[in-house]
């Protein structure tokens, strides 16, 4: 076995796919390939698998990502014939509009989920700034990145999980979990920014994390609400949809669960009004250059 090999662990049933990140001695670090999820194991207990399609397109994911991705195109698509209905019913004419879709600010302690989510964004058509941070930097990053980029929608996602050797605290202890303390703490600061939830909207969370404890926060959406594992570009699908809902329209978990893998087992939240602006009349771009 070799970096970069794709495996699956034999005492957990092969029930998620891997990627070697390293090799240490007789171990191995490994990633998830579909799932937030960084692991160590013997080698001994690794098996190589060959998956048809590679990680590294965004495409390529899980047969029920690349759903949650045609219903995102499909909505934005909806959306847009709704608004050339509602034009030309009132002016009786075939009028342009511009569109001013949600802007996102999304912030990953995992440079890999953090590469394949601004590819996403980007075919989505969806104005986003990603950075990739370590959990425990992202207070302090959201401090000095929120006002400089005004987003609309904050994502705070990474690696969590609750530590097997802290189990016994419960699982209402922010102690128990990896990195649930630091999303908190993110969450926080994003809150004292912008106390309003349909100004900032918060997507935080990864797998395992402390739902309530978020919520409290101040997150509007978060992970993970049965301390499951979570898909990694669920929070994504989430940001986009609220990206392109309109201001006008408030949307609940009911009408994003569709949209993410994991359902609602995976994440909750509350009752938050869309970003998306419509503006009339189309803007014509100049030739000239100013």
């Amino acid at each position: 076995m070799r970096q970069g090999d794709f495996v699956t662990r034999k005492s957990y049933g092969g029930d998620v796919m891997f990627r070697i990140e390293r090799i240490e001695q007789l171990k191995a670090v490994l990633r998830g390939v579909d799932y937030r999820l960084l692991a160590d194991a013997p080698l001994v207990d690794l098996t190589i698998t060959n998956p048809t399609e590679a990680m590294d397109h965004p495409r390529s994911s899980s047969p029920e990502f690349r759903e949650s991705l045609r219903r995102l195109a499909e909505s934005q698509m909806q959306l847009q014939e709704k608004n050339q209905i509602s034009i030309t019913n009132k002016q009786k004419t075939n009028m342009s509009y511009f569109e001013v879709p949600g802007k996102v600010l999304h912030l990953d302690g995992d440079p890999t989920y953090l590469r394949k989510s601004m590819q996403i964004y980007g075919e989505l058509r969806i104005p986003a700034e990603g950075y990739y941070i370590p959990e425990s930097q992202m207070a302090e990053a959201l401090h000095r990145l929120l006002p400089q980029i005004k987003p609309d929608i904050v994502v705070i996602t990474g690696h969590d999980g609750i530590l097997k050797h802290r189990k016994s605290r419960g699982p209402n202890n922010l102690s128990s979990y990896k990195n649930s303390q630091n999303f908190v703490n993110a969450v926080q600061i994003a809150r004292q920014y912008e106390r309003n939830r349909d100004s900032l909207i918060i997507v935080a969370g990864a797998c395992q994390s402390h739902f309530e404890a978020l919520l409290r926060a101040g997150a509007n959406f978060a992970s993970s609400p049965a301390r499951i594992l979570i898909h990694a570009l669920d929070p994504l699908c989430i940001a986009a949809k609220l990206s392109y809902t309109s201001v006008r329209e408030t949307i609940s978990m009911l009408d994003i669960v569709d949209l993410t893998v994991t359902g609602l087992e995976g994440l909750g939240g509350v009752e938050t009004r869309g970003s998306y602006r419509m503006g009339i009349p189309g803007i014509q771009h100049s030739e000239e250059h100013v």
